[in-house]
């Protein structure tokens, strides 16, 4: 079983429209609402694929029900809180999206260490531990780095800032940012060298998103990069949850990292293909994976 942890769940509403403008009203063509959160869809996704998959979230108020009824169909185990859980907005145009979301509640001590009592309870039937998005209010980002050290099975980090910092610290085996996200980090321009860089803080392997140009990693195997090899358009959003499934698969099945790489690409690809964060067909997936281009290139000294 892979348990995936969302410390700051949502419930994301998706508008699509045909065009974006400031100031303009705009009639919505389609809406969609779902639970959401990093490792929720990160979770959805796993699930999709046909692998065994426990959610654990903290949620509160309304929207935390609306969360806690929305993923019905997989495993969960929930944290209660007092305060109500946040709401997401992507408004979708053709080949982009706007996200608009809210900060989210505020987590006592008591209700964080809730929430590792339920991780800590479930550890013997897991294999991999996903940790994924960003942290709530009233939560540091050493308590990361905390809870990563406590976990004893393979782990994969997907968040920002300081609390990536302090989770890479805490040597975890893969941490997953995008490009923005690893500049703003270690001030590098060059993806390459800032994985490089995050890597020799602790992190076992460095995968960096890099938006249509795919995947670059830093591994103790080496370095690759791995970018599709077919054209797609349609809503990014979650298109880095479904890399993040893929290396939690990956890192299950002890799959060598272009493997994983490759995989991860494909199964991207596809679901930016989809309209809704966490979809994807097979057809698709199996077509991009066919395509994906792969390279080993040399580490910066």
């Amino acid at each position: 079983m892979i348990l995936t942890v969302t410390p700051n769940p949502a419930w994301d509403i998706t508008y699509s429209v045909d065009a974006l403008a400031p100031g303009r009203t705009h009639r919505v063509r389609h809406v969609a609402e779902r639970a959401g959160g990093k490792g929720i869809n990160v979770a959805r996704v796993l699930h999709r694929l046909g692998h065994e998959v426990l959610v654990t979230a903290p949620l509160g108020g309304a929207t935390g029900d609306l969360v806690r009824a929305g993923l019905a169909g997989l495993d969960h185990s929930i944290a209660p809180i007092r305060d109500s859980t946040r709401r997401t907005v992507s408004v979708v145009t053709d080949g982009d999206a706007t996200l608009l979301n809210e900060p989210g509640p505020a987590l006592t001590a008591e209700e964080w260490q809730g929430l590792r009592a339920l991780v800590a309870a479930r550890l013997d039937q897991v294999s991999v531990v996903v940790l994924s998005g960003s942290l709530p209010r009233g939560v540091s980002p050493a308590d990361y780095a905390d809870l990563v050290r406590s976990v004893p099975r393979p782990t994969i980090v997907d968040t920002s800032g300081e609390a990536l910092a302090h989770a890479a610290s805490a040597g975890p085996d893969i941490v997953k940012p995008n490009a923005d996200e690893l500049r703003d980090l270690t001030g590098c321009a060059d993806p390459l060298r800032g994985a490089t860089a995050l890597r020799s803080q602790g992190a076992h392997a460095v995968v960096a998103s890099l938006g249509p140009e795919g995947l670059l990693a830093v591994t103790a195997e080496g370095a690759f990069r791995a970018a599709p090899g077919r054209e797609v358009r349609g809503n990014p959003t979650g298109a880095g949850d479904s890399v993040v499934a893929a290396l939690a698969v990956g890192v299950a099945a002890g799959t060598p990292w272009p493997d994983r790489l490759r995989n991860a690409v494909a199964l991207s690809a596809a679901t930016v293909a989809a309209p809704v964060a966490g979809e994807f067909t097979r057809d698709e997936y199996e077509k991009q994976l066919a395509a994906v281009h792969l390279e080993e290139i040399p580490c910066p000294s």
